[in-house]
């Protein structure tokens, strides 16, 4: 028997003196090129790594929250996970994600990173359990075509000129002006329209209470649900999501679409950049407007088995090179300080995000995502009352009561727990 194992013992080492390791990557924010960029950096770690092999996971966007909740209820935990900053609290709160900052100390690039980059990898408990990949700005995307044939001059500068050259872009057979986001992710163009009426982005007041039914509020989120109701927007977006509204878009169905930059991956590809532009987010009564900011990144698991291997492999998504090569191909404006020389970015379809963060009036909105609950309601609370209002099944005022009453139990809960 000693004879057999000793052989056996051999025979391994003669076949390679590395141990075969699995590493566990999910991604949430799916789509086919974002899913075959990742599988290209990942081939690199691999080659870096012999005997090492990632197992991708892919999640659809709108169902990913659920899919993912149920993954980790299984005991089916990953090393690696792309995080969106809407989960971070959630699931840092409960103790699942790794602490990167040993990591982060002696790494060669963390003196690269972009302040912004560290500040919100660090949002909850001032600890980085997430490394962020990119920002994601909204930005209004306009058709020259459809605003000529509808008799608009120029790309809307107010709340109040978005709504006329909507309704005379409505008024063509067949078009529209709203790509409006109804259904998963939808989140924001209530937030950015609510805010932009308001005149605030202050999410809630010193006691904890929500300001999501206060007067300016209510006035947004009525505006938003009368553009729906006043056909200045397709009847089947009340269930649009990403794909639909980006759609939408570079067909020629609507003529407005406010996105992130990750967008121009698909509307590059299909229109002219002569056709198409991408401007400010219209501003409201006080003369501002409130374009929400978002990020998302890549975070350990704590229950990772193989956490130094595991931060490898977020290295090489998150080096200058993988970080470049991953944004470039989802949109997203890299983290890096050296990546402001690339000349991709300095082309011209991102100078109206770069015009839009240089405008003192259009103010950058977090989202309360430090919040566990704010997942939740993000994902499914959000969506279903959303729903209800565009359709008429709720007022505006009962929308804002019952977004009020969750998010300020929510809030109030975490002023108690600091």
């Amino acid at each position: 028997m000693r004879k057999l194992l000793t052989a056996a013992l051999f025979a391994s080492l003669m076949t390679g003196t590395a141990t075969a390791e699995t590493l566990k990557l999910v991604e949430v924010i799916t789509s086919p090129e974002r899913t075959q960029t990742l599988k290209s950096i990942v081939a690199k770690f691999e080659e870096a790594n012999p005997g090492t092999t990632v197992e991708i996971v892919s999640l659809p966007w709108g169902e990913a929250f659920q899919k993912f909740a149920t993954m980790v209820s299984a005991g089916e935990i990953p090393d690696v996970m792309e995080m969106p900053d809407t989960w971070l609290s959630l699931y840092a709160n409960n103790g699942m994600l790794e602490s990167l900052e040993p990591y982060l100390e002696a790494w060669e690039h963390t003196d690269g990173l972009t302040a912004r980059a560290l500040e919100l990898g660090r949002d909850v408990e001032d600890t980085a359990y997430m490394l962020p990949y990119g920002f994601y700005l909204r930005a209004m995307f306009y058709n020259k075509n459809l605003l000529d044939e509808a008799g608009v001059s120029e790309p809307p500068k107010t709340l109040d000129e978005f709504v006329e050259a909507s309704q005379k872009v409505s008024e063509l057979p067949g078009k529209y002006g709203y790509c409006m986001r109804g259904g998963p992710g939808g989140l924001n163009g209530w937030m950015m329209f609510g805010a932009t009426m308001a005149g605030d982005n202050t999410f809630f007041n010193e006691d904890g209470t929500s300001t999501m039914n206060s007067e300016g509020w209510v006035k947004g989120l009525t505006w938003v649900i009368d553009l729906y109701k006043n056909g200045l927007a397709p009847k089947d977006s009340v269930n649009w999501g990403f794909n639909e509204i980006v759609a939408g878009f570079y067909t020629g169905t609507c003529a407005f679409l406010d996105q992130d930059p990750d967008a121009l991956i698909a509307i590059a590809e299909r229109m002219d950049e002569d056709d198409y532009g991408v401007t400010t987010m219209p501003k409201g009564p006080s003369g501002k407007t409130f374009p929400t900011i978002g990020y998302a990144g890549w975070s350990m698991m704590a229950a990772s088995q193989n956490k130094d291997l595991a931060w490898k492999l977020i290295a090489t998504l998150e080096g200058p090179e993988g970080n470049v090569e991953w944004n470039k191909r989802t949109g997203a404006l890299p983290v890096h300080t050296s990546a402001e020389n690339d000349p991709f970015y300095s082309s011209p379809q991102f100078a109206g995000w770069f015009a839009e963060l240089e405008d003192a009036d259009a103010v950058p909105t977090v989202m309360p995502t430090y919040l566990e609950e704010f997942a939740f309601f993000k994902d499914s609370l959000a969506i279903k009352t959303g729903q209800e209002a565009l359709l008429g099944d709720i007022s505006p005022e009962e929308l804002a009561n019952q977004w009020a009453e969750y998010l300020t139990k929510a809030q109030q809960k975490y002023l108690a727990g600091k």
